[in-house]
């Protein structure tokens, strides 16, 4: 399906609550409104992909498997609720553990691969996240960043708002933002 748009969501700090390296799906809270604007993505047919920097298990934190468990546990909510996340991707790694790699956030990799898989129109497709690092592949791929100031977002505004992203206050907000941008003949304009 070429032309596909998708949505991709940093999740900790923008879909749900940041404990601080998430490890126990007993933790996992969703933030307000979260449910809603999936549910509002699946129904607009935008795909909703999660893509998320987890250095926890690089640092030894917490294993492949407890991560697992979280996704699972953060689909379960979501479905309970009638949204639905397309696919996540994540980078295990952290530069001065596991050395370089191209799939840690701001890197394009993760969102290279979901694109194949998807047939994503890259530069007609958004970024939301609560750091700048969730939106710089946007300028690179050529898509709208959008920062929610959940999470950390509050503390990377300012810079958001220097480099030409979008600002909002929550996932809902920036989902609004986006579904009149969605319709035909509007399209996304890359900022």
């Amino acid at each position: 399906m070429l032309g596909a748009r998708a949505v991709f969501l940093d999740r900790d700090g923008t879909l749900v609550e940041d404990p601080g390296y998430l490890r126990d799906p007993a933790q996992l809270r969703l933030l307000p409104g979260v449910a809603a604007a999936v549910r509002q993505l699946n129904d607009a047919d935008l795909r909703a992909i999660v893509v998320t920097n987890q250095s926890g298990i690089a640092r030894g934190l917490y294993s492949l498997d407890a991560y697992f468990a979280v996704e699972r546990r953060l689909n379960e909510m979501l479905l309970s609720e009638g949204a639905r996340l397309d696919a996540h991707y994540f980078c295990p790694h952290l530069p001065e553990i596991s050395g370089p790699c191209d799939c840690r956030k701001p890197g394009t990799l993760l969102y290279r691969q979901a694109a194949e898989r998807f047939g994503v129109d890259l530069p007609a497709s958004w970024w939301i996240g609560d750091r700048i690092r969730d939106l710089e592949p946007a300028a690179t791929l050529g898509g709208l960043g959008i920062l929610v100031e959940t999470g950390a977002g509050r503390e990377h505004s300012v810079e958001a708002h220097r480099q030409g992203f979008a600002v909002v206050p929550d996932l809902l907000s920036a989902v609004r933002f986006i579904l009149p941008r969605n319709s035909p003949g509007l399209g996304s304009q890359p900022r």
